[in-house]
């Protein structure tokens, strides 16, 4: 008698990061030949489990090193609390419940919501990672959601043509510290607002089918242009993570050697406790040339991998590629080329960046940066604030846009010459770099037009650094003329909107007597005189043009 099982087989779909370009994990997808498995499975909590541990299987005859995504349907998990099963099957073929996520799969109604957590977080104690599956076309409570706090959301592709959904999800996985999925990607249009809206991972056929044979290659669309050009205080480390080459710290050196020969796409084996935190690193091309040389295998293959290692380097899921740069460049000149191990907040391996990776990434930010700066001052222009000002709109996230100016600035250029108008800009220009720091956004627009974005908190001693210092041409003063609209969430839709709020009180600020400052707040009436007073007279040519102080 013929059991379903034997007409059940398994299909992989790569999980894509989308900074890399690399396949970040499979997903394993069940493909019975007849009858509806799944269907079954959504009903009867033990034979999804044993889906599950098939499906574990099934990618370990595959030999791939790869994480794997495994579905399980949250019933199950609050049926069984947990998936005892799939733990035991983990270990007895080898891998680590780190490198396992399960992927939590709706429906989620009538699912008793205690016992689903209580079951989440007894996967978590053993190790593996969460994720949840189908957001945005299935049931899943928000309020669920932030409780289970998974390490990765995966959003169904519809909510694409929604991108200010996506980019809010994308804000609260910032406030989990998870990672951000789109699925069904098609097309190069959908895989790039995939990355517009922040998503780091990506599925679907685009790059590449599900298939019985893990894909060896993936199809990526190259970024489009301009697709850097906003700055930002440093990408985040987790948009470069690569799977990690994992071994027990008790494993011996033939152990990883057989490892390294036999896949040579990776570059280095990190040597983890029963927690999955990495203890020593052991790097490729080092190891192999011990391991090469006269004696090395009848020396080393059966002891300890960890006598031909090094101490991990590591930076948390929190880090800037700036500071794993920093990581990088503490230490001998000969470890330059080690993986950094990515640890989440157990200290637990998540993955590895490899330096090459990062090296690219910014030097194609500063790149395109750099075709967006004025060539005078060399800030960056309206498009790279007006594309933060429209991402704050889309996270909810409060705002102060300011614009500044010279006021007479034609006569500062008709009595001093152009030559000096341009150092008196440079100047401005400076001045407002050096006070905004890290704490806001600067950007020339033209001629002497400035644009600032910043919190509202932090714009007193911003300000004070521009405008109390006591600018002058040809021992004349030099007065400045600055207007700000603060934008609540929901106040303005978009930088278009933050712009018409500001034209009135551009007029306003140039009304007023001597330097001046004048603020408002989107959606309210009227403004607040902070610098300045009274009717402005009409200004004298200068002569020459310099900063003072």
């Amino acid at each position: 008698m013929h059991s379903w099982t034997d007409t059940l087989r398994f299909a992989f779909q790569p999980v894509v990061n989308l900074r890399t370009g690399a396949v970040a994990a499979l997903e394993i997808l069940a493909r019975p030949e007849t009858g509806d498995i799944l269907a079954e499975a959504r009903r009867d909590p033990e034979l999804d489990s044993r889906l599950a541990v098939l499906a574990l299987r099934a990618a370990t005859h595959k030999e791939t090193l790869l994480p794997l995504h495994v579905n399980v349907f949250a019933a199950t998990l609050a049926d069984l609390g947990g998936l005892t099963p799939l733990h035991d099957a983990v270990r007895a073929v080898g891998r680590m419940p780190w490198e396992v996520t399960l992927d939590i799969v709706p429906p989620y109604t009538h699912v008793p919501q205690r016992a689903l957590l209580e079951a989440v977080a007894s996967l978590r104690e053993q190790g593996f990672r969460i994720s949840a599956d189908g957001i945005g076309d299935g049931d899943v409570p928000l309020r669920l959601l932030t409780d289970l706090s998974p390490d990765l959301i995966k959003l169904d592709g519809s909510l694409l043509s929604r991108p200010a959904a996506v980019r809010a999800m994308r804000t609260l996985c910032e406030q989990l510290g998870a990672l951000v999925a789109v699925e069904g990607v098609e097309t190069e249009l959908q895989c790039a607002a995939a990355r517009a809206a922040g998503a780091q991972l990506a599925q679907g056929e685009l790059f590449a089918p599900p298939a019985r044979i893990p894909a060896a290659d993936v199809y990526v669309p190259p970024r489009s242009p301009g697709a850097l050009a906003v700055p930002r205080p440093g990408p985040s480390v987790r948009e470069f993570v690569r799977p990690a080459a994992l071994l027990p710290v008790t494993a011996s050196a033939g152990h990883v050697r057989a490892l390294l020969t036999g896949s040579p796409e990776v570059s280095g084996v990190l040597l983890v406790d029963q927690a999955g935190v990495p203890v020593r690193s052991v790097h490729r091309s080092r190891f192999l040339l011990s391991m090469s040389g006269r004696y090395g295998h009848a020396l080393y293959a059966d002891r300890p991998a960890f006598k031909l290692s090094d101490a991990p380097r590591t930076v948390g899921v929190d880090a800037t590629a700036w500071e794993v740069l920093d990581v990088v460049a503490v230490g001998g000149r000969d470890r330059t080329s080690d993986d950094v191990a990515v640890v989440d907040h157990r200290g637990r391996c998540v993955g590895v960046v490899r330096l090459a990776d990062l090296v690219r990434a910014l030097a194609e930010t500063r790149v395109e940066e750099a075709a967006g700066l004025n060539p005078l001052t060399r800030l960056p222009g309206s498009d790279a604030i007006t594309s933060e000002v429209d991402r704050r709109i889309g996270d909810g996230r409060a705002f102060a846009l300011s614009w500044l100016d010279i006021d007479h600035f034609k006569q500062v250029n008709d009595g001093a010459g152009f030559a000096a108008g341009d150092e008196l800009i440079r100047s401005v220009g400076r001045a407002l770099e050096q006070a905004a720091a890290r704490h806001a956004r600067v950007g020339h627009i033209g001629g002497d037009d400035f644009l600032l974005l910043a919190e509202e908190g932090a714009l007193d001693p911003l300000v004070a650094g521009v405008l109390d210092a006591p600018w002058s041409a040809g021992g004349r003063p030099v007065t400045l003329s600055l207007a700000t609209v603060v934008c609540l969430p929901g106040s303005v839709s978009d930088h278009r909107q933050a712009a018409a709020h500001l034209a009135p009180l551009k007029k306003a600020a140039k009304a007023l007597r001597g330097t001046s400052w004048v603020l408002a707040r989107a959606g309210l009436p009227g403004h607040e005189i902070r610098r300045g007073t009274g009717a402005a007279p009409a200004q004298a040519g200068y002569a020459a043009v310099e900063p003072l102080g």
